[in-house]
């Protein structure tokens, strides 16, 4: 195992970043987040933005310069994309690259795009990688508490043999440094984030929490028993689990749970799952998902969409909207609010 190195806020140059003209492409949930932190930690910021839609309008809200795309990777030292995956290459073809210049730096929040070699950057071109380990709408709300969300950073090209100091200085700017900055790899970053997402985290716990919902219905329980027993407790133990590990968690549950967690849970993820894991993980690594993917956004995405459709229609869905608009507890203002951020 390679050893740890975490980078704070006092291991780096802070003042290296507010040397860089920084134009943020996107203003959706990592666009906003980011550049509103950039802004209030007193970097040069402008938006690269479709002029008069709707991102365009929200940024000019709060009181950022915009730019078309164009004018503002010519104007930038660092571009930062945060636009979706699927657009990323259509958008680097045709508005960034003609317009970049040596030395500058291409900068991702994923390296989907780069490590598939969906953008093959010139040799002069440093290409470096901040990623957060949350949504943007959380890097933003842990800012302006004053803490942050930990990030990694990876170097890819660094032509101008300063990609990580700079990838650092970017991070303790949108307010990393508070929390812990690890260094990685695009390839690295890249296959563990899909694997993640696609096996635990999103897609492993979306059907866990279906799975048992549908189990307990179809049994005859109430729908209402259900969504609290499989979905809304979710989040009460996961808290248990980021603050402490697998083992906060059990200190804080009853014996009859930490019992039947050890001896009933490796029934329902046993060697099947794993198997199914190593299977998905293969498919991430030789580039199929990435393919998949981008085929499917590039003809349409009607299975996409089909699969979305069918997921707002689940009775879990329905039965939690229900319960969250009667429901008083846990009621606070919301991170995400689609009409500003």
């Amino acid at each position: 195992m390679t050893e740890l190195k975490i980078y704070l806020d006092k291991d780096i140059d802070k003042e290296l970043i507010k040397s860089k003209k920084i134009a943020v492409i996107g203003f959706g949930s990592q666009g906003y987040g980011q550049s509103m932190n950039l802004k209030d930690s007193g970097c040069d910021v402008v938006l690269g933005l479709r002029q008069g839609g709707a991102s365009d309008k929200k940024a000019k809200n709060y009181g950022f310069k915009t730019m078309t795309i164009e004018d503002a990777v010519k104007w930038a030292d660092i571009i930062q994309v945060l636009i979706p995956d699927e657009v990323q290459q259509e958008v680097y073809e045709k508005q960034i690259k003609p317009y970049m210049h040596s030395g500058q730096y291409l900068m991702f929040a994923h390296g989907f795009n780069i490590h598939f070699k969906k953008i093959v950057p010139a040799e002069d071109i440093n290409v470096i990688m901040v990623a957060p380990k949350g949504p943007g709408h959380t890097v933003r709300s842990q800012y302006t508490e004053g803490k942050g969300v930990p990030c990694l950073v990876a170097v890819y090209q660094n032509p101008s043999a300063d990609g990580k100091e700079v990838a650092l200085s970017y991070a303790s700017a949108i307010g990393a440094g508070r929390a812990g900055i690890i260094e990685t790899t695009f390839r690295e970053e890249t296959e563990t984030d899909l694997f993640g997402e696609q096996t635990v985290i999103c897609g492993g716990v979306s059907a866990l929490m279906k799975a048992g919902f549908e189990v307990l219905t179809e049994a005859g329980y109430s729908p209402y028993m259900a969504y609290f027993e499989v979905l809304h407790e979710m989040k009460l133990i996961i808290d248990l689990v980021n603050q402490g590990g697998l083992a906060d968690m059990r200190y804080s549950i009853s014996n009859t749970a930490e019992y039947g967690d050890m001896t009933r849970g490796p029934k329902v993820i046993g060697e099947a799952s794993k198997n199914a894991m190593r299977e998905i993980l293969k498919d991430i690594q030789s580039g199929k998902f990435a393919d998949e993917f981008t085929k499917e956004m590039q003809t349409g995405h009607k299975y996409f969409d089909k699969l979305r459709e069918e997921n707002r229609n689940h009775p879990i869905e329905k039965v939690g909207e229900e319960i969250r608009s009667s429901f008083v507890w846990g009621r606070k203002e919301n991170i995400i609010n689609r009409e500003k951020n």
